[in-house]
């Protein structure tokens, strides 16, 4: 993953981010608070050789003094000097507890050696210092008083008495508070990134370009008020849901410019991605725009088209390709628009046989010379094969994607089911993408090469629907 990457993560994910980090260090201030407070005392001792007027000798008193004091530091976690200071101060404490409440440390190249002890008595802490460096100053008379001497050649001297804090010295709670964001940070930073590496879903048109080198034709923002009013004709023209379709409109005028007379198939993945929508919106945007287009209800399966706009979906396709109909009788019309349409009719037992019959390849031979534009709704391409098989008899198939459902494999198994039946994909609609917090605006431009992904900041304006100059609308 590159840089760029991380930020785009950061972005997508940093109210998570955020709430790991506040959880975090709610927990580390939470634990400090649980914790006994201790204070802390330290006494400084300063270890001395017997002197002389020699100064080689001199030096040689120092060197050894430099070289023992490190023993007497660790002569501090003995269970010796510990049951010796417990005696003392009649301590209710194991000398191994009372050990571990006690450390040495000696300056760097130098004699002096500094005990700290901690509890959670201040009063305490001093005494058991205090008692800590006398006991520890007998140790080293008796340890280095040779036999049948009186007097030792090195002494330890106590230079600083125990001190005396009234502050404790733990628990830190800034200091665990900050630790403790950190730490929360990191944990949902690095939780964020495994997120987004294990999520397969497609987000973003990135995400499709791994899978696919086809533009995104459009970018259909998520709208909460789609199932009220979901055709586009029942909502305002200049509204972000029916700028997007006309700007898919435009873009798709730029597909195979050469030929005049175009069927496309709208179809998905998988169900619930909003095909049917896509297509019927996408028919109403060119039938106000005076193109003449053709609606056809593909799914002989489950179809739905019928039913959202209003119009009969007893007669119609299946009646046509067994030859009880002619098509002029089963055609329909939107009033508002004059968008023509063929409902599916029946539902067939033999769906797939009917779409791959010569008399469907004949029926859309007859209808590309009628109509500028002819739209196939189809069943989505992985659970049946209706859409591949129609795909072969069209100018090409349009992938509907729904932002966050389906999967990379699953579209790219799609893609395949198409190539497999040696049929043309020309380019993918990303539908109901979140515009909640991003800029949902157009801008000019056109041409299909131009894709569309997650957010756009621009798109082309739709000279067809008498758009000319840039216009931004945002949609909360």
């Amino acid at each position: 993953m590159e840089l760029s990457d991380y930020l785009k993560i950061l972005r997508r994910r940093w109210l998570s981010i955020a709430l790991i980090a506040v959880l975090c260090c709610a927990a580390a201030l939470a634990l400090t608070l649980t914790q006994t407070k201790k204070y802390s005392s330290s006494a400084r001792l300063f270890v001395s050789t017997t002197t002389s007027d020699d100064s080689s000798a001199l030096n040689s008193a120092g060197q050894f003094s430099v070289q023992r004091v490190q023993s007497y530091a660790d002569l501090v976690s003995s269970r010796e000097l510990a049951s010796t200071v417990i005696s003392d101060l009649g301590l209710d404490l194991t000398p191994g507890e009372l050990a571990r409440e006690v450390s040495a440390a000696v300056t760097t190249n130098t004699v002096n050696l500094t005990l700290t002890a901690t509890d959670p008595d201040a009063h305490q802490a001093q005494q058991i210092a205090q008692s800590y460096a006398e006991g520890l100053v007998d140790m080293v008379r008796q340890l280095e008083t040779p036999p049948g001497e009186t007097v030792a050649p090195i002494k330890a001297t106590i230079v600083d008495q125990a001190s005396f804090s009234a502050t404790p010295v733990a628990p830190q709670p800034k200091r665990n508070a900050a630790l403790g964001l950190v730490i929360g940070l990191v944990l949902g930073f690095g939780l964020a990134v495994l997120r987004q590496t294990l999520d397969t879903r497609i987000n973003s048109s990135a995400d499709l370009q791994e899978i696919t080198d086809k533009p995104v034709l459009g970018t259909i923002g998520l709208d909460s008020n789609a199932k009220e009013t979901p055709l586009v004709t029942a909502i305002p023209s200049h509204s972000p849901r029916a700028e997007a379709f006309r700007v898919l409109r435009t873009n798709l005028q730029f597909v195979d410019v050469d030929t005049p007379n175009k069927v496309f198939v709208l179809t998905s993945a998988i169900p619930e991605e909003g095909k049917t929508s896509t297509s019927i919106n996408l028919a109403l945007s060119m039938a106000q725009a005076g193109v003449r287009t053709l609606l056809i209800e593909g799914d002989l399966r489950r179809p739905r088209a019928a039913m959202r706009l209003g119009l009969d979906g007893a007669v119609g396709v299946t009646n046509v390709l067994v030859g009880k109909l002619k098509f002029e009788d089963a055609l329909q019309q939107d009033d508002e628009t004059g968008l023509d349409f063929l409902a599916s009719g029946p539902v067939p037992p033999n769906p797939a046989e009917l779409l791959q019959s010569k008399a469907m390849q004949e029926l859309l031979a007859q209808l590309r010379a009628t109509y500028d534009v002819v739209i196939i709704d189809a069943p989505p391409l992985l659970p049946v094969t209706d859409a591949a098989l129609l795909s072969t008899h069209a100018d090409g198939a349009i992938l509907v994607v729904r932002h966050g459902k389906v999967t990379r494999d699953q579209a790219r198994l799609s893609r395949d089911r198409l190539e497999q039946v040696d049929a043309r994909l020309v380019g993918v609609v990303m539908n109901m993408v979140p515009t909640r917090g991003r800029g949902y605006g157009y801008g000019y431009g056109y041409g299909y090469g131009y894709g569309y992904g997650y957010a756009p900041d621009r798109a082309p304006v739709d000279t067809a629907a008498g758009g000319g100059e840039a216009t931004t609308e945002s949609a909360s």
